[in-house]
Formats: C-alpha cells, structure tokens, sequence
C-alpha cells in the first residue's frame, strides 16, 4: 500500500532533500510500479570536459530511488547503491525510473534506469533499502 497520497504529497516530503531539490532535480511521475524523477540540464550540471557530471546522475538516480522505496515502505533509508555509467547524455534532459525488483521483510531491492530525452540509456543504479 502506498504511504504518499498524490504526487503532490510526495513532492512536498521531498522539497527537503535540498542538494537534489537545490540542482533542479524534481519528482515527476510515482506509483506502486515506478518512480520518475527528472533534472534540466544546465551548465552547472556539467564536468570539466562538457559531460554531465557523474554525482548528479547519481543524485538523480538517488532521488527516485529514495521517494520509490519511501512511497512503499516509510520510512525507509538507502543500505547501498551501485551506479554504472554506460554512455554520455546527448539531451538536455535526463530521467531516472525506479522499479522495486524484490519487497521483502527488512529490504527493498531497486533499479534505476537512467535516460536522456533522445531515449539514450546512460546509466543503472541498484540500490537496497531498510525500512525502518
């Protein structure tokens, strides 16, 4: 059962995860099924070679990650993440989709997919949560 009566209800809770909220990053879409989260990207959000920065891929991935599993099993805290950086973003606008692959007692498993907006795969996050 969902613990977030809306999108709305989710979006408030979260306007306190500052670093995420503070670089752009908003949660778009949540259900029992999904989380989407999404970040324009603007020059602050890129490396010194031109490249979106890997740590705000990371917090992207770690924002639907956290508002999935904490949608499912409040509260809940990440126990470990695990990023691969496949390819560079060639949009100016990424997404991260989380879906929970196992609920259990103690721990939630996740896996985030994360995606330009020309559809290009660059990155997947698992992730393991405890509720508490």
């Amino acid at each position: 059962m969902a613990v977030f009566q809306s999108l709305q209800e989710a979006q408030e809770f979260f306007k306190d995860d500052r670093f995420a909220t503070e670089n752009g990053i908003t949660i778009e879409e949540l259900s029992e099924e999904k989380c989407v989260t999404k970040l324009v990207v603007t020059e602050r959000h890129r490396n010194a070679v031109g490249g979106v920065m890997g740590g705000a891929i990371f917090t992207l991935a770690d924002l639907a990650f956290s508002a999935h599993c904490n949608h499912l099993h409040k509260p809940s805290v990440g126990l470990q993440n695990s990023i691969s950086y496949l390819s560079g973003a060639k949009g100016d606008v990424l997404y991260a989709t989380s879906r929970c692959t196992k609920d259990g007692r103690t721990t939630g498993f996740y896996e985030v997919e994360v995606t330009d907006n020309t559809g290009r795969l660059l990155a997947t996050m698992s992730c393991i949560c405890f509720k508490l």
